[in-house]
């Protein structure tokens, strides 16, 4: 997987990783249903996600707060094309 090969090649130490990994985690959660049934799409999601969640991480080593960062700029990316009516992930 290529997120996971992201994730792991940074250069943030062991308590820094697990947050920056919970992070991801708990975004993908709540937007893995948007790319269900497109293997393509949801790879290309989630390599997205993990760069989403990096840049997030220099501002922040709360996870709750990268993981909201993280969706923002993924929502940012994608325009609205995979949100539901109501604007939400």
């Amino acid at each position: 997987m290529k997120a996971a090969k992201i994730l792991a090649g940074c250069t943030f130490g062991p308590e820094a990783l697990n947050i920056i990994g919970k992070a991801f985690d708990d975004a993908w959660g709540n937007i893995a249903e948007h790319f269900a049934g497109d293997a393509r799409r949801a790879e290309a999601a989630r390599e997205r996600l993990a760069h989403a969640v990096l840049v997030a991480s220099e501002d922040s080593q709360d996870t709750e707060l990268l993981k909201t960062m993280a969706l923002q700029i993924m929502a940012l990316s994608y325009r609205g094309s995979w949100l539901d009516p109501g604007g939400k992930f």
